[in-house]
């Protein structure tokens, strides 16, 4: 029987992908308490503010120079998949849109012909630590949905599939299903014009936990499809038989069925999994599309219309700390957790 695992890896802070993902961040950081304006409550000196990837003292302000996160910035030609574990992120967007969201909800948002957004990390706690992680995947489009209109959905956490499975020995991996069928059951649908909209792409962007020596089989995924398995978490993972060490990718075969056997500490992964696209890839920077031709249009066009131009007085908005999670849409619908 061939082997499953086609490669191995080690997990730097951007992890491999394959068609149809273009980019994927675990992003983990150790805020401390926050201050009056949702920032750190801890000095700045030292830090290439504007551009703070370091790491110092367990955490990052990105592009943030007083709230951490990533304020206004252009995408065009394919989507972001948001998951956030821990913490927060107040969006906000060249559409008028807006949100807060965290603590196991996604966001899906397909750039398409441009858009301008935020994604801003507010420190809500003034008293305590502000822990903050989350995955940032960036899916592509195919040519002939790269200029559909930009589209931004909310998957609150409590609709998002969480499968417990207990093996023989009664231990548990948890399975939660961003993307893709499992057992039988999906979960909310990803915007209209998304590659994982379509019935035969075989997305899935799944999160595993597994208990001390718990025993679960990956079912196998579509003929053709790539297949990515992240272990971020734990040192005693066996996959098909292989002892994988601390923050370690493989490339799995898609067709086959793989058996993962955990050791003695509870291991986390990742799985991004889906049939390529199979076109031209050609990136610079915020844009992804087929040619050069198209990046250089992407680039004449947003110096021209800004994609709609910035409704918000800052660059990097946040909403008030008392905010609860929402969802406002450009349509002005609004929507929360409990479906506000």
């Amino acid at each position: 029987m061939n082997d499953p695992i086609l490669q191995t890896f080690s997990l730097g802070f951007v992890w491999e992908t394959d068609d149809p993902f273009l980019f994927c961040v675990h992003h983990e950081d150790a805020y401390p308490p926050g201050n009056e304006h949702l920032g750190p409550a801890a000095s700045l000196a030292g830090r290439n503010l504007g551009q703070d990837f370091e790491g110092k003292d367990g955490w990052r302000m990105y592009h943030g120079r007083t709230v951490p996160g990533f304020p206004q910035h252009p995408h065009r030609g394919f989507e972001t998949v948001t998951l956030v574990r821990r913490g927060f992120i107040d969006h906000s967007d060249s559409l008028g849109a807006s949100g807060r969201f965290g603590g196991g909800d996604a966001q899906w948002m397909t750039a398409g012909r441009g858009v301008v957004h935020a994604e801003m990390f507010p420190l809500l706690d003034r008293r305590s630590p502000n822990p903050v992680e989350l995955f940032q995947i960036w899916l592509n489009l195919p040519g002939e949905d790269k200029m559909v209109p930009p589209h931004y959905a909310m998957l609150w956490n409590p609709d998002i599939p969480r499968h417990v499975i207990r093996d023989d020995a009664g231990r548990v991996t948890e399975v939660t299903t961003v993307a893709g069928s499992l057992g039988g059951r999906l979960p909310p649908p990803p915007p209209p014009r998304s590659w994982a909209s379509r019935p035969d792409t075989d997305v899935a962007i799944w999160s595993l936990r597994m208990e001390p020596g718990a025993r679960w089989t990956l079912p196998a995924a579509a003929a053709g499809s790539h297949r990515r398995l992240y272990s971020f978490e734990g040192t005693s993972l066996k996959v098909a038989g292989h002892g994988v060490g601390a923050s370690t990718g493989l490339k799995l075969r898609g067709l086959a069925e793989v058996e993962l056997e955990n050791g003695g500490d509870p291991a986390e992964l990742l799985l991004l999994q889906g049939r390529p696209i199979g076109e031209p890839v050609v990136q610079h920077g915020p844009f992804v599309m087929n040619s050069s031709r198209e990046i250089q249009q992407a680039f004449a066009d947003y110096q021209r219309t800004r994609f709609g131009g910035w409704p918000w007085p800052k660059d990097d908005p946040v909403h008030p700390q008392a905010q609860g999670r929402f969802a406002r849409h450009a349509d002005g619908r609004v929507e929360g957790p409990e479906g506000g």
